[in-house]
């Protein structure tokens, strides 16, 4: 299971909002070898005055925050990070300085969906990769 909130200045963030959710799918579906049918994206939009940022960064400066159930490699989500700096870079032409990633995990007992816990679900996918 993973969930991804992405945050961003509201004027800057609407516009691309469907390829960004089209890119990081792409490398979820790579790197976490995810179904293409599990999409689960939430968009913060905030205002440029609510939305402070380190100096390297300018207005299109974006945070994407995946939440995840534990049992991915070290290597597996490190690829994960990367292509998401290339592709998002690449493709929607922001720069590295403007992209911020984290990945939370959590154990598969401490997450809910279709009736049950995580640790009880079957799912049509592996999460140990």
């Amino acid at each position: 299971m993973s969930q991804v909130k992405i945050y961003g200045v509201r004027e800057h963030l609407i516009p691309i909002r469907n390829q960004l959710s089209d890119v990081v799918h792409a490398c979820v579906v790579e790197a976490l070898q995810f179904p293409e049918n599990k999409r689960a994206h939430r968009f913060f939009y905030l205002e440029n005055d609510d939305f402070f940022r380190p100096s390297t960064a300018s207005e299109r400066y974006v945070i994407l925050e995946f939440l995840m159930m534990e049992g991915r490699s070290v290597e597996t989500k490190k690829k994960l990070i990367q292509l998401l700096f290339e592709r998002i870079s690449k493709q929607l032409n922001l720069p590295v300085n403007d992209i911020e990633i984290c990945i939370l995990e959590s154990p598969a007992h401490n997450w809910g969906f279709r009736g049950t816990t995580g640790d009880e679900i079957k799912l049509s996918y592996n999460i140990n990769v």
